[in-house]
């Protein structure tokens, strides 16, 4: 069976849901990516409006084009040391969705690299990285050309309360 005539498979019958495309991007000298469908545009980076009283990775919101979206920094979400703004950084709109709350956000990443098509023979299990390791927003580790690249389930990313935060945080 040919990689086209997988790629146009259900996922379900591929006998892995987390086949599929993928944008994938870096952060520092790691490769991350997550589901194309939760993409709803990439921007080059632009002024942000920084708002108080917000979580340090929370870097403020962003007007696009009418709408106000927040903007969280996901190296500093993951605990990457921050770095100063590239021509290559940008900003990735997704949609994310929560217990009942649906947000557009807007990720700062380092670079985008590429949109990739994961069969599921690609995609393993996480790790298991110990009691207290934090693992919930990882889908798996996917082996593409020789490198791992680490799926994220970007629903996961910021959880129910951080995410109703940033929900709050554009709504007042």
């Amino acid at each position: 069976m040919s990689i086209a005539t997988i790629e146009k498979m259900p996922t379900a019958l591929s006998g892995d849901a987390r086949a599929g495309k993928y944008l994938t991007f870096v952060l520092g000298r790691e490769e991350f990516a997550i589901r194309v469908i939760k993409v709803r545009e990439i921007m080059k980076i632009q002024d942000i409006t920084a708002v108080p009283q917000t979580p340090g990775y929370v870097k403020g919101v962003i007007n696009l084009r009418g709408k106000v979206i927040p903007v969280v920094d996901l190296r500093l979400k993951f605990g990457l040391a921050e770095l100063e703004y590239t021509p290559r950084t940008c900003i990735i709109v997704v949609q994310m969705q929560g217990e009942g709350v649906t947000v557009q956000t807007g990720l700062v990443v380092d670079e985008v690299s590429e949109v990739l098509s994961l069969a599921a023979n690609e995609i393993e299990n996480t790790p298991d990285f110990g009691e207290g390791a934090g693992a919930a927003y990882l889908l798996g580790m996917a082996k593409v050309k020789g490198k791992v690249k680490i799926l994220l389930d970007i629903d996961q990313v910021l959880n129910s309360q951080e995410l109703g935060g940033v929900d709050a945080l554009i709504r007042k």
